[in-house]
């Protein structure tokens, strides 16, 4: 599938059965880019793997373990239990072409997320204390952000973010597209969004649709849930009750955010994209 296609369903349950807990690749979508993993490693268990042609991050959500990777050791990392303890977390960024060993020290939750690149930088560690952290919106949209690989940020291809939405209130507000690559007005960007939820029982909202309603698809992802945004715009709900998470994954041709919001409710926007943001 091409840049404007998109798969049948945009929406990825978690599975229950041994391996990954949810995945897909650009073969799974029907995109170019985005390939990503979440796992759950019990402590001691250890994940294997080589980055191939993509630059590759390994996101700690939650727990320890020791990392290697690229030819570098970065020593035992990961400081919060759980995404609710509401710290930024670290990040491992390693280029095309490297091994690497993830060593779980006590249970991990992991994210492997990855994009093509033709080269990269040198294998590092970002730490928490590295990350910007952003309130935006107000009443039923505020929501907080950890910016954790922002354009500004040396990469070659992948841009990450965690947003937590308080109970009740909406976020990706007002709906926002970056399905074009028109800079500097809009960058064409395919993004994931892996949810987590609080209790566990509930559900989110997201909508995803383009101005034709080409593609128009509401769902509801729970706990660990993952969702695919190809393209369109993509508003999302935490429902009352249920704190939502999710950690954004975006790549495509160039390292810029540039988004086009929907005319409808741009009379609506109450941010302004923050300097960290900035391509």
């Amino acid at each position: 599938m091409g840049q404007g296609e998109a798969p049948m369903t945009l929406l990825v349950r978690q599975q229950q059965a041994a391996g990954p807990l949810v995945s897909v690749t650009p073969a799974d979508a029907g995109w170019q880019y985005i390939h990503f993993a979440a796992h759950l490693l019990a402590a001691g268990e250890r994940l294997e793997a080589e980055t191939a042609g993509l630059e590759t991050a390994l996101v700690i959500l939650g727990g320890r373990a020791t990392v290697t990777g690229g030819g570098c050791s970065f020593g035992s990392v990961g400081d919060r239990r759980d995404v609710w303890e509401r710290r930024p977390p670290y990040v491992v960024i390693l280029p095309p072409n490297s091994a690497y060993v993830v060593a779980a020290e006590t249970d991990l939750h992991l994210v492997v997320a990855g994009a093509p690149a033709d080269g990269g930088l040198p294998p590092r560690l970002i730490r928490p204390e590295e990350m910007v952290a952003e309130e935006r919106g107000a009443g039923q949209t505020r929501r907080y952000i950890h910016h954790l690989l922002p354009p500004s940020a040396p990469a070659a291809r992948l841009l990450l973010t965690e947003v937590y939405t308080p109970a009740g209130n909406w976020s990706s507000f007002p709906p926002h597209k970056h399905d074009s690559e028109e800079p500097p007005a809009e960058s064409w960007l395919e993004e994931t969004y892996y949810y987590q939820i609080q209790p566990p029982a509930g559900f989110a909202v997201q909508r995803v649709y383009t101005d034709d309603r080409s593609l128009d698809q509401t769902m509801a992802p729970g706990n660990g849930d993952l969702v695919l945004v190809p393209r369109g715009y993509h508003p999302v709900a935490a429902t009352p009750g249920h704190e939502c998470y999710y950690l954004n994954v975006m790549a495509g041709p160039a390292r810029a955010w540039n988004f086009r919001v929907d005319p409808a409710y741009a009379h609506l926007m109450n941010w302004q994209k923050p300097d960290v943001t900035k391509g």
